[in-house]
């Protein structure tokens, strides 16, 4: 049957506002994301929601008070005001289901989305 999964996974992320499924992103609109263990939980400073610009190689962190759920299976934050580009998202966190762990682990959205 295979190992089972320990780690973070994002599945899917949905722009709010275009109702656009792992393509694109509205900057200072809602974007939901779903996932395995993506509560963000933890005291390290790294811990967050980041979008990566793959242009500029530059990363822009979402405000905590952005964040608007934060589940174990479900974020939605609002969007930072990013430039045009395509961007990486990724998760940095300590959750683990019933208690924090000790270092960080770290969810990479596989796929690019677009801020036009």
């Amino acid at each position: 049957m295979g190992v089972a999964e320990n780690g973070s996974r994002i599945a899917q992320v949905t722009d709010v506002k275009n109702d656009t499924v792992n393509d694109q992103l509205t900057p200072d609109r809602n974007l939901r994301i779903s996932g395995y263990k993506i509560k963000l939980a933890g005291d390290d400073a790294s811990v967050g929601v980041y979008f990566h610009n793959l242009d500029t190689n530059t990363s822009t962190q979402v405000d905590a008070s952005d964040i608007v759920t934060n589940n174990p299976s479900e974020l939605i934050v609002v969007i930072p005001a990013l430039a045009s580009g395509e961007y990486q998202l990724e998760i940095i966190t300590q959750y683990a289901v019933g208690s924090t762990l000790k270092e960080t682990r770290s969810a990479v959205f596989e796929k690019r989305l677009t801020v036009v």
